[in-house]
């Protein structure tokens, strides 16, 4: 064997930049040898270097390790096969001679039969992004140089447990390119152990430590055997304590090993630390945690009065905390939550959207934007604001932040004054509200023409540009467009058409006793350029279906070279000519919208095939004028239904009267409720093209390796990058690691400074037992087959089809002529696929937690679409 300094390492003198030769969990135990005041039980490391000597030039290992590189983690009978093959495989692999004599010589200056804990650390483990906890193997009590030995080589062959495998495919590791050390540490006869978090795991509140202790050595724990006290420290204060019923303790034995025992009735109920070794244990997390930088996750036991650490990980769940320099309480709400876009943002992507809205408000974390509201929540007025607005959007946030108000985690401050409050629509008498809105169906062409004309400008003008011109050409382009956004007239259709449809709601229900009425009168409404893309998608779907040659090669065909394929096909140039026009229309348009970065449909036409052939096998022709035609019918029946029996009523006349005008308002201002978003992924895909020309330049140039690791420049360093032809590839490297991070996390609704997720929870009565809550969006009540759909490109929807999916955005909008109902995770009464579910006639239930893990797909559900929640009827194919 050669670099034989290499296969032992003294923990004591290594540190975290060992990692390639003594894993995560080895280089954290060599930092917590650093902090003097700690009891750190002695231990030494075997190397993966040792590993790759000794099973890593096997043969027959790496034939196998090429199998495994095949798999998928769905693939779980194959997975355990070569499991299995690979740990018997290793386990009966010798160890040289030398490396045996190192080992030995190494424990000979413990003093030779000491006992021993025998741990895995594998290279890819313990690590900011993902943890591995629990896949590779511990052994503790070990004895014996033939048994630590022997143990060595069951650690190495843990690195291929059924359960590593998988964990490793799930969070995209390459089975090739990860080794194992192992830790060989003395052994400490615990009498009590656990696991000390200083940031509360669940909701993650940074300032509260959380303490899980138990009777016994660890593994108890660790193997769930036994339920653990609890304890919750924060700021040397016991906050909270849980006792709990300890009947099982797991011991060493004297001759090696462990064994099972039950804990007295005497004990079973006693609490397995004394306050003040809970305070102790907490100040020696918060010392943890300050060296390492990030709260952790912390193994400790207690042996003759003594804490030992035995590990310390990062603690990889948490969300991580908006941004920001004030040292006092803040309160933050999730940007995504309110555009219906949850997905971690590239860089380029967040900071073209942070210009495009006002930047100041804006906080980072997780990939995602938030919304400082600390001083909104100072005011009184300004509580009831967000309430009402917020609320209004989506009841969690509310539900959270009044959680965060009753705590008092904002103070109070009564002479606050908050400038721009958007008041409610209660107490606004249909005269206001006609009167602000100028109450003209022109308006609304006014606008989309002004929009028009102002998009067709940047497109001829930014073409002339180049270099440093392009970036100060947009900046430009997004200030006049933010000035446009807020003239009064474009506001005032907007607020109308909230306030009438809330009004509608309210006055129908409080005279009528009708529940939602606005849902139906929002059928069919004119300018909603969304709607009017999926119906015209029903277009394009009937000029396909005559050419069944097309409709063949659609659904095998190559997304690459989509359009150039159709040329040789009969009716081939003129679908070409068809989805030309539609792309030229609707091209901009794609999942996720909002991040710049994502490709668009007129980048990858392929994604749109999907919805074509769903349209073409579930629908018939001439479908797009005749639902059109029928939501347009059923909303002027529920209009004269209304205004009839309105009329019957005391006051009738009067209330008649204000409610056509209500009515007449909705249906002219509605449909522009989607145009604002429209016009911003418009100048998107403009911008876009301009920002990538720039790129390839910096390519040709060699700044760049690849034009789309521009995405992962924020605009200004793209920008500089143009100016001065210099990028930080490091940065770039560490930016795409963090999105593959990011992309993993759920974002909060709502967060504190602390790092405290505010959970809300619906305050929905008399919903049968086992029903998903949710917010109802548009009326109705639908059964059918539940199908779960996490992306666009991989819908296969049928008639009748209740589509499940996290949030959906107006590129999913030519789904829904395929479905019968609707079901997503996130969502709010006014945001886009609310909005076009009511258009269309769907029941709809948004904001349920969790409904893609809930619902299983293929089972059959029912969806409450005016009572807001979801039953689960039957099982999947059943």
């Amino acid at each position: 064997m050669k670099n034989r300094s290499l296969y032992i390492v003294d923990l004591k003198k290594a540190d975290k930049t060992f990692n390639r030769l003594i894993g995560g969990k080895g280089a954290n135990l060599a930092e917590l040898y650093k902090i003097k005041a700690l009891n750190v039980p002695d231990g030494f490391c075997i190397t993966t270097e040792a590993f790759k000597e000794t099973v890593g030039n096997d043969q027959e290992f790496n034939s196998l390790l090429e199998q495994l590189a095949l798999l998928t983690g769905n693939q779980r009978n194959e997975i355990h096969e070569i499991s299995k093959k690979i740990r018997t495989l290793i386990e009966s692999i010798a160890l040289s001679q030398e490396l045996k004599s190192q080992i030995v010589a190494r424990m000979d200056q413990y003093g030779g039969d000491y006992a021993y804990a025998v741990r895995s650390s594998a290279t890819a483990e313990d690590l900011a992004t993902a943890s591995f906890a629990g896949q590779q193997d511990t052994y503790l009590n070990v004895i014996g140089e033939a048994a630590i030995l022997k143990h060595i080589s069951k650690c190495w062959a843990s690195l291929f447990t059924e359960r590593a495998i998988i964990y490793r495919l799930q969070n995209g590791f390459d089975h090739r390119k990860v080794y194992l050390a192992v830790i060989v540490q003395q052994m400490v006869a615990a009498k009590v152990a656990g696991v000390l978090f200083t940031a509360h795991p669940v909701n993650g509140n940074r300032k509260v430590s959380s303490i899980d202790a138990s009777f016994g050595l660890g593994e108890a724990l660790v193997a769930g055997l036994v339920n653990a006290d609890n304890y919750q420290v924060r700021a040397s204060r016991i906050i909270e304590k849980k006792i709990s019923e300890k009947r099982i303790a797991i011991e060493i034995i004297i001759n090696g090993g462990t064994e099972q025992k039950e804990i007295g009735l005497e004990q079973q109920h006693k609490q397995a630390l004394t306050d003040e070794q809970i305070l102790q244990l907490e100040q020696t997390g918060r010392m943890i945690e300050a060296h390492f930088g990030d709260p952790q996750d912390i193994e400790w036991c207690l042996s003759d009065d003594k804490f030992y650490i035995v590990q310390s990980r990062p603690i990889t769940t948490l969300y991580p905390v908006p941004g920001s320099d004030s040292q006092e309480n803040r309160v933050y709400v999730s940007v995504g939550h309110q555009q219906m876009m949850t997905d971690a943002f590239k860089p380029l992507g967040i900071s073209v959207w942070m210009l495009t809205g006002n930047r100041a408000i804006f906080k980072m974390a997780g990939g995602r934007l938030f919304v400082d509201i600390s001083k909104g929540l100072a005011s009184p007025a300004g509580r009831e604001n967000l309430l009402n607005v917020l609320g209004h959007s989506d009841p969690l946030i509310k539900d959270a932040l009044m959680t965060v108000i009753d705590r008092n985690f904002i103070k109070k401050d009564p002479e606050a004054n908050i400038p721009g409050q958007v008041k409610g629509h209660h107490g606004m008498s249909a005269a206001d509200i006609l009167a602000e809105a100028e109450a003209d169906a022109g308006i609304v062409a006014d606008l989309i023409s002004s929009s028009e004309r102002s998009v067709s400008a940047l497109k001829d003008n930014i073409r002339i540009k180049t270099g440093p011109d392009v970036f100060d050409y947009i900046l430009n382009d997004m200030e006049q467009r933010r000035q446009l956004s807020l003239e009064k007239k474009n506001l005032n259709v907007i607020m109308a058409a909230i306030h009438a449809s809330a009004w509608i709601n309210d006055k129908m229900k409080e005279w009528l006793g009708e529940i939602n009425a606005a849902d139906i009168l929002s059928l069919s409404v004119p300018n909603n350029i969304t709607s009017e893309m999926g119906l015209e998608l029903l277009d394009l779907a009937d000029v396909i279906r005559p050419y069944p040659e097309v409709v063949a090669y659609l659904q095998e065909a190559k997304q690459d070279n989509l359009l150039n394929g159709l040329y040789q096909l009969e009716g081939g140039w003129q679908v070409h000519d068809a989805l030309i026009a539609y792309l030229n229309k609707y091209g901009m348009r794609c999942a996720g919208e909002i991040d710049i970065t994502r490709t668009r449909w007129r980048e990858n036409p392929g994604a749109l095939v999907p919805m074509i052939l769903s349209n073409i096998k579930n629908l018939e022709p001439g479908e797009s004028t005749r639902r059109f035609e029928q939501g347009k019918q059923a909303a002027l029946e529920k209009e004269q239904d209304s205004i009839l029996r309105l009329k019957q009523l005391p006051d009738g006349e009067e209330k008649a009267l204000e409610t056509k005008q209500m009515i007449d308002l909705l249906r002219n201002f509605i449909g522009y409720r989607e145009y604002p978003k429209y016009d911003i992924v418009s100048r998107y895909f403009i911008y876009k093209q301009a920002l990538l020309q720039e790129a390839e330049r910096l390519v040709k140039a060699g700044v760049l390796h690849d034009e789309k690791d521009s995405y992962y420049l924020y605009f200004e360093e793209l920008q500089e990058a143009a100016r001065t032809g210099k990028v930080d590839y490091q940065l770039i490297d560490q930016r795409k690691a963090d999105y593959q991070f990011y992309e993993k996390l759920t974002p909060p609704r709502v967060i504190t400074s602390e790092g405290e997720v505010i959970t809300g929870h619906y305050r929905h009565e008399n919903i049968p037992v086992g029903a998903l809550a949710g917010l109802a969006v548009s009326s109705g009540i639908v059964e059918g087959r539940a199908r779960v759909v996490l992306n666009v490109e991989s819908a296969d929807l049928e008639d009748g089809d209740i589509l499940v999916t996290t949030f959906t955005d107006p590129s999913w909008t030519p789904l829904f002529l395929a479905i019968k109902g609707l079901v997503t995770e996130v969502g709010g009464l006014m945001t886009h696929g609310a909005v076009i579910a009511r258009e269309y006639g769907l029941p709809a239930v948004v904001g349920v937690e969790n409904a893609t893990k809930l619902i299983k797909d293929g089972q059959r559900i029912r969806v409450h679409g005016t009572a807001g929640y979801v039953e689960i009827m039957s099982e999947a194919g059943v």
